[in-house]
């Protein structure tokens, strides 16, 4: 069963390690496709990889960069009608038969009931994390013992912070089993591969604003979202250049010689959040009609139409997540 691999990558040293821990410890390493967008300032070399797994590499000079959504948007043209959808950061592990690991997961949510609502389930949320301990010997220590889910919740802190997005964050949680969920994150997303033909990635947006577009445009087009336990995938979180050694997109020596600055680029994205909730977009990019924003604000306790929490055990606790009984319907 085919795999393809969107990785938006941004001026990272560890794009090449990523690339190499999902194809060395894939079960199926020939099921693999990876889109890239490598945006850097020097190219890494395709030829070195293992010829298994097919690599669509598309290179981007730096200044020239939007953001990650645009990224990301340019790399779904790669799509061939893979079987299932991976999106991950350019920093991240796998774990032994991740690729296996992860479809048998997906199977099994889809199993637990007849009901359309279990159809199309996203696997997602903020997965473990792994420290850099030698970035030139590609050395990796992986918090692979913490076995807890991380659901998604919103920010009791951080509600409508920018006209209609609101932070978000994970919320470790005691079961061995999956639980329902309304938010998703963008760096560790898996699929049926139908979502990227469904879900187009709107390459108008930048940083904020993206996950909350992407989940609303999901959920509304009839996907569902689930958090599951031991994702198999690890992701960095040290954002220090430094330590990391790694450059950020809005970081001001990456960004002066832009035309658009990023600071531009992030209000034309939260302007296009409030269009999309507000229904002004054309309908390639716009909500679904199989669920409705109702529907959401009964589901998360989030009224985005109202802009206003309706429920804070739902929104912002971590009980809520563990009350919904699995092969219901959460709403």
């Amino acid at each position: 069963m085919s795999i393809f691999i969107s990785i938006a990558s941004y001026q990272d040293p560890l794009l090449s390690s990523t690339i190499k821990s999902a194809c060395n410890n894939a079960a199926n390493e020939a099921e693999l496709v990876f889109g890239i967008c490598d945006q850097s300032s020097t190219p890494i070399d395709i030829s070195s990889f293992s010829g298994q797994a097919i690599i669509h590499y598309d290179h981007v000079e730096p200044i020239l960069s939007k953001g990650p959504c645009w990224a990301r948007h340019r790399l779904q043209s790669f799509y061939q009608n893979e079987d299932y959808f991976l999106q991950i950061d350019s920093h991240t592990q796998f774990e032994k038969d991740w690729d296996l690991a992860l479809i048998n997961q997906l199977n099994s949510i889809r199993g637990l009931s007849d009901d359309a609502y279990f159809s199309k389930p996203i696997i997602t949320s903020y997965p473990r994390g792994f420290e850099v301990i030698n970035l030139e010997n590609e050395e990796f220590k992986l918090d692979s013992i913490d076995d807890l889910v991380y659901s998604i919740a919103y920010r009791k802190d951080s509600m409508f912070m920018q006209d209609l997005f609101s932070r978000q964050i994970g919320r470790p949680l005691k079961t061995d089993q999956p639980v329902h969920g309304y938010l998703l994150a963008a760096g560790c997303l898996f699929a049926d591969g139908c979502f990227v033909k469904e879900v187009p990635y709107d390459p108008n947006y930048y940083f904020y604003g993206e996950e909350i577009s992407m989940m609303l445009r999901a959920f509304t087009k009839g996907f569902s979202i689930f958090h599951t336990p031991n994702i198999p995938i690890f992701h960095l979180y040290n954002n220090d250049p430094e330590t990391s050694g790694r450059q950020l997109h809005w970081n001001p020596d990456e960004d002066k010689n832009r035309i658009t600055k990023w600071h531009e680029l992030e209000k034309q994205s939260i302007q296009r959040l409030t269009d999309l909730i507000e229904g002004n977009l054309e309908e390639f990019w716009s909500l679904g009609k199989v669920s409705t924003l109702d529907d959401y604000a009964n589901l998360s306790g989030l009224d985005y139409k109202n802009k206003k929490v309706l429920d804070e055990k739902k929104a912002f606790e971590s009980e809520f997540f563990l009350s919904r009984e699995l092969n219901k319907k959460p709403f």
